[in-house]
């Protein structure tokens, strides 16, 4: 058997939105990562998938708040027996994984989300494989893993999920992204900009550049384009991956999301 790898460090964005979510409070349970999935919190599966990675390591899961793990025996036993440190959340996602980044301070990064509930291992390992073999002469500081949407529609033609129109195809996202040096803390840094310019959509477009936004309303921005104007905007090289796994696109942040990926993980 092939010994394990372990060279990205993990960090686990799970923190709450003020005065918590609405499906926290739908499953009455102290943070969204913690909504119970096929009889296992969110956050539990994905800590689960990381800790069976060939590929990474344990870094940091930032957030809950300490009130919500203070609060929640079951919480504050999976974040002692994680293998994580726990750090408070900032007041964001984008502070929050350069928070937790910077914490952990050792490259390569692989950066998710606490409500990834479909997280397996070999999704870990296939994107981190994927990321090295395009960044194999180094070209790149950050790298964000897209999953086909053809893929998604054919495994369930139901299921709504945000999709990415770009020329060249449509994507949606996979919770799934590297950090693979100091440099592509920059892309975290522009991620935090734009959410404070989030009630102001001029002010993001003019960050992205009028042409390449016209373009991707109008269809006629690729995917690398796109990647080539937000690489310029932030100051790093950010490329992309596609993951080739249909559940990878699947997060669990409402009631429709949890009861797909309990039907999922029903038919393992």
């Amino acid at each position: 058997m092939n010994e394990p790898l372990h060279h990205y460090s993990a960090v686990v964005l799970a923190g709450e939105r003020p005065g918590g979510s609405a499906l926290s409070r739908v499953f009455n349970v102290s943070a969204s990562v913690m909504v119970p999935v096929a009889g296992q919190s969110a956050l539990a599966r994905v800590v689960g998938a990381i800790q069976e990675s060939r590929q990474v390591s344990p870094g940091v899961i930032c957030g809950p708040a300490a009130d919500a793990v203070s609060r929640d025996p079951q919480l504050e036993k999976l974040l002692a027996q994680s293998g994580f440190a726990w750090l408070a959340p900032e007041a964001g996602p984008a502070a929050s994984a350069l928070a937790a980044v910077t914490t952990v301070a050792a490259y390569p990064v692989l950066l998710t989300a606490g409500d990834h509930a479909l997280l397996q291992p070999a999704i870990i390992d296939d994107f981190c494989a994927s990321v090295d073999a395009m960044n194999s002469r180094q070209e790149y500081d950050f790298v964000i893993g897209f999953v086909p949407h053809a893929l998604v529609r054919s495994a369930w033609p139901q299921s709504k999920r945000t999709v990415l129109r770009f020329s060249d195809g449509r994507f949606c996202g996979s919770n799934l992204f590297t950090v693979l040096n100091p440099n592509g803390l920059k892309a975290l840094t522009f991620w935090r900009r734009a959410e404070a310019d989030r009630k102001h959509p001029w002010r993001i477009a003019r960050r992205f550049g009028l042409v390449a936004l016209i373009k991707y309303l109008l269809r006629r921005l690729s995917l690398p384009a796109a990647l080539s104007s937000l690489s310029a905007a932030s100051g790093c090289r950010i490329g992309w991956v596609a993951v080739e796994h249909a559940r990878a696109a699947v997060d669990v942040d409402s009631v429709a999301d949890q009861q797909l990926a309990e039907k999922i993980l029903s038919c393992d």
